[in-house]
């Protein structure tokens, strides 16, 4: 009985702990465009990332 006089508290206060983190991300605008996100995500890029370093230094690649 005595542990739960410890974990009571201890959920409500990291129960607390994440709501307020949640609202202070909504507040951030860290869920503003999770359409654009999806659609970014889901592209395909038909290059391998060393041809693209390649370019940008100038270099070509056959």
């Amino acid at each position: 009985m005595e542990i739960l006089m410890l974990l009571i508290p201890l959920t409500l206060a990291m129960g607390c702990v994440g709501l307020l983190t949640f609202f202070w991300t909504v507040r951030s605008g860290q869920y503003d465009d999770p359409e654009g996100d999806a659609r970014r995500i889901l592209q395909a890029d038909d290059r391998p990332l060393d041809h693209r370093q390649s370019e940008r230094r100038g270099e070509r690649t056959t």
